[in-house]
């Protein structure tokens, strides 16, 4: 590592300790020439990840916005920020362990769906009333049905 003061390419590392989040490491380290010390950071490089929407544009992965979409999904419903935070997580390593650099808006959606149908049916719904642009009752009718025909079959199966 160059040394800031007076630019040699030889120092030693004095103490390395993990950031309180874990997410990097601080290194003291000292000059071997100068003698003077200074602070670096290491941290995990990751490629960004891109977002293919609809319309053909990109956008970079944000997963405040997922989240968001989430909480707007579960308004007034009995669900906690727990399972909200736990959803957004496993989104979230849903996109990164697939070792693509892009992801369609749908298939984000998709996975936001799949995930509310497992915490509450009517958050499912809210959702997927938006990510689906229902352009009717008779489509959000054919959903809820679909849901039903799930949820039954589930029963069934349990029951067995």
């Amino acid at each position: 590592m160059k040394c800031i003061y007076c630019g040699s390419m030889d120092s030693k590392v004095v103490d390395s300790r993990q950031n309180e989040d874990g997410t990097s490491i601080r290194r003291r380290r000292e000059c071997v020439v100068c003698g003077k010390r200074f602070t670096t950071y290491e941290t995990v490089e990751s490629t960004p990840i891109m977002v293919v929407k609809k319309d053909g544009s990109r956008q970079a992965f944000d997963l405040n916005k997922i989240k968001i979409g989430i909480m707007k999904a579960c308004e007034k419903r009995p669900i906690s920020m727990s399972s909200i935070d736990r959803l957004v997580g496993d989104i979230q390593r849903k996109v990164l362990n697939s070792l693509d650099q892009e992801i369609s808006s749908t298939a984000l959606g998709d996975m936001v769906m799949e995930g509310l149908k497992n915490i509450d049916e009517v958050a499912y719904v809210r959702y997927a009333s938006v990510h689906r642009q229902f352009k009717d009752i008779n489509t959000l009718l054919d959903e809820i049905e679909s849901l039903v025909k799930l949820k039954e079959e589930m029963t069934k199966k349990e029951d067995k």
